[in-house]
């Protein structure tokens, strides 16, 4: 009889709890485990019951360690939870923000009557992850890549490309590229409606053998006998290329090594041409050749000497020719004046010698006579008006006593000069 009341007891216990006399005990939680972003604010829910002739207490979340201290009251969670219940339709919602890996643990709800205590199994399994780009090691120009944004949370949202801090048009996890130089950058992804938690960013660097491939020479103009030359190798490349090699043109081996390429000793009228080859890991490329001419110094001054005393005695016999010349007229002039001075002269005494004659005749004879005159100027060899070769007249008329009543007439022809 005994041994029948012993295992009656668990009997009515268990019933007792499982509601066999009324409501019993019970917490049914929306999900067993939840994943969340670091970083964000996660929801756990669930719906209770309790024995409905208890009266309730007090509800809160607890971790299962420590099964009678509310979350409130630990400092790592002070600040981050958040309650929210409702106790007519037995509701309960714990609120975690700025969920870390170190939340990653099983929460319980639990329940205080006036006459019991009650947590529900088996709670929830709280799962934190963050945001990874995975991306290839390297990348080659032309060749096809992937980016993954990457989580262990099963996510369904939309996804969300950053490159250099801008938003790219694409919504999937997965980012295919035909890799060109322009895709080099930081990329980072992160979720539609958590924008500000995204990725780390990662760093892709499109690599490609040297092209382009130049020579510079640090000497501007003629390379005199004696100056000292360096070229320089200049190429684009990814990584940059480390290693440079210098040749003459048509020989095999290389003359030095290096970026830069210095030259001196040059001898007098040699022509050389140099190119150089840049190589990185990923290939090499070699340069046009440059070609460096060497002039004689003293043939240059030579030849800067003759054309300056060309000119020089150019300019001398300019001056002298038009000194001769100048003299030359100078002197024509002066020997023309004074031969127009000398025909005047002349021209004077035989008017005036003609006007003795008449006036002698006049005095001789008694008759009246009247004189004719011819004047035949002499012009200036230099006016050369045609309206000034005229012949001009004159006329004298001589008185002679009344007695005398012969009248002659004389005609005489004068000369002047015009100057």
């Amino acid at each position: 009889m005994a041994m029948k009341f012993r295992m009656t007891l668990p009997l009515i216990f268990l019933l007792m709890t499982s509601g066999v006399f009324g409501q019993g005990w019970n917490v049914i939680y929306e999900t067993k485990s939840i994943c969340a972003l670091k970083g964000s604010s996660v929801n756990m829910s669930c719906t209770y019951t309790f024995p409905q002739y208890h009266t309730l207490n007090d509800t809160f979340w607890i971790k299962k360690l420590d099964v009678n201290k509310s979350l409130i009251d630990y400092h790592e969670y002070k600040d981050r939870v958040e309650y929210i219940e409702d106790r007519q339709n037995k509701t309960a919602v714990l609120r975690l923000n700025n969920v870390s890996e170190n939340d990653e643990i099983v929460y319980h709800f639990r329940l205080i009557t006036d006459e019991n205590r009650w947590f529900g199994d088996p709670g929830i399994q709280l799962n934190v992850s963050d945001l990874q780009v995975q991306a290839p090691q390297l990348v080659l120009e032309k060749e096809t890549f992937n980016l993954t944004c990457r989580t262990s949370c099963n996510l369904t949202d939309r996804f969300i490309w950053y490159k250099n801090g801008q938003a790219l048009n694409f919504t999937r996890d997965i980012l295919q590229f035909q890799s060109v130089r322009s895709d080099s950058g930081r990329y980072s992804c992160a979720v539609r409606g958590h924008e500000h938690l995204p990725s780390p960013a990662v760093s892709i660097s499109v690599e490609y053998p040297p092209q382009n491939v130049s020579v510079s020479v640090s000497v501007s103009g003629v390379i005199v006998e004696g100056d000292s030359v360096t070229l320089n190798c200049i190429s684009d490349s990814n990584p940059p290329a480390l290693n440079f090699s210098w040749f003459k043109e048509n020989e095999t081996s290389a003359v030095g090594s290096g970026q830069s390429f210095s030259i001196s000793s040059f001898i007098f009228s040699v022509s050389e041409r140099f190119y150089c080859e840049a190589q990185n890991k990923h290939g090499s490329r070699r340069s046009a050749s440059v070609s460096l001419t060497v002039k004689d110094v003293w043939r240059i001054w030579y030849f800067i000497v003759l054309c300056v005393s060309t000119a020089t005695v150019a300019l001398f016999g300019f001056f002298l020719l038009l000194i001769i010349i100048i003299v030359c007229r100078r002197k024509k002039m002066r020997k023309n004046d004074h031969q127009d001075s000398d025909n005047h002269s002349n021209d004077t005494q035989e008017i005036e010698q003609k006007k003795t004659s008449v006036v002698e005749a006049s005095e001789s004879g008694g008759e009246e006579m009247v004189l004719y005159a011819s004047v035949k100027p002499h012009r200036n060899k230099a006016a050369k008006n045609p309206e000034e070769d005229e012949i001009q007249y004159a006329s004298i008329t001589v008185h002679r006593p009344a007695a005398e009543t012969r009248s002659d007439i004389i005609t005489s022809t004068f000369t002047f000069t015009t100057l």
